[in-house]
C-alpha cells in the first residue's frame, strides 16, 4: 500500500512532464526568468567588486572577505524575513512596491547570491594572481595589462561563480515564499509561483504527482545549467 502511493505519484509526475502540462511549463519558465534576472544583477555588481577585492590590498580587506564568506551560509528564511520587513508597505523600502512581485523575488535572490559571486571571484583571482603577476612583470607588462591578464585567467572561476549563484537562487524557498507569496490570481495577471514554492504548496495539498513533476524539472534545470557551464568552460576557457 505504501509503495503503491509512491508509484502512483511517480507515474502521475511522469505523465505531467511528458504531456507538457501548461501549469508546470508556466511555473518553470517563471522560475528561470526570476532567478536568471537575479544572477545577472548579482554578476553585474559582484564580479567588479570581487575583482577589485581580489586585486587590491588595503586595511580591512580581510574583514570584508570574512563578511562575504559568512554570508554564504545565511538561511534563506532569515533573508526572506528581513526582506519582508523592509519591502512591506510600512517598511523602509515599501515605496518600491516590490513585495509580492516577480521583481521582488529577483531582488531578494540577488542579495542572497551576491556573496557567492563576490567570494568565488575573489578566490579565483587570488588563485592565479601571484603566478600571473610574476610572469607578466618578467615580460615587462604594466599594471593594467597585469590586471586584465589575471581576470582573463580567472574567467573560468568567475563563470562558475555565476552558475553556482543561479543554482542557489532557483533552488531557494524562503525568499520566494516570503517576498513572492506564491500568489496566483486567475485572470488577474498576478502570479508569483515558482518551482520551490509550488512544490511546497502541492505537498501541503497532497498532490504528490505535481510536486514530484516540479521537483524533477527543478533538478533538470540545475543539472542542465551546470552541464552547459562545464561545456563552455572546456571549449572556450580551457577549464578541466
Amino acid at each position: 500500500m505504501a509503495w503503491e502511493y509512491v508509484v502512483n505519484g511517480i507515474n502521475g509526475a511522469i505523465k505531467l512532464v511528458v504531456n507538457g502540462d501548461p501549469e508546470l511549463v508556466d511555473i518553470a519558465i517563471r522560475s528561470v526568468k526570476v532567478s536568471g534576472i537575479a544572477a545577472v544583477l548579482a554578476a553585474i555588481i559582484g564580479v567588479p567588486v570581487g575583482v577589485v577585492l581580489g586585486l587590491s590590498r588595503f586595511k580591512g580587506r580581510g574583514l570584508l572577505k570574512s563578511i562575504f564568506n559568512a554570508l554564504l551560509g545565511i538561511p534563506t528564511v532569515v533573508m526572506g524575513l528581513i526582506l519582508y520587513l523592509f519591502l512591506a508597505p510600512a517598511g523602509p523600502l515599501g515605496f518600491l512596491g516590490l513585495l509580492y512581485t516577480e521583481m521582488g523575488i529577483s531582488f531578494g535572490q540577488m542579495l542572497l547570491i551576491l556573496p557567492i559571486v563576490i567570494s568565488f571571484t575573489v578566490s579565483s583571482i587570488e588563485s592565479v594572481e601571484r603566478e600571473i603577476r610574476d610572469l607578466a612583470l618578467t615580460l615587462g607588462a604594466n599594471k593594467i595589462q597585469i590586471m586584465f591578464k589575471i581576470v582573463e585567467e580567472s574567467l573560468s572561476g568567475i563563470v562558475l561563480s555565476i552558475i553556482a549563484a543561479f543554482n542557489r537562487a532557483v533552488a531557494e524557498l524562503g525568499i520566494a515564499l516570503m517576498v513572492g507569496g506564491n500568489i496566483f490570481v486567475r485572470g488577474g495577471g498576478l502570479n508569483t509561483r515558482v518551482l520551490t514554492t509550488s512544490i511546497q504548496m502541492y505537498v501541503a495539498r497532497g498532490e504528490i504527482d505535481y510536486a514530484l513533476a516540479l521537483g524533477t524539472i527543478l533538478i533538470a534545470i540545475v543539472f542542465t545549467i551546470t552541464a552547459i557551464s562545464n561545456y563552455l568552460q572546456k571549449k572556450w576557457v580551457g577549464y578541466d
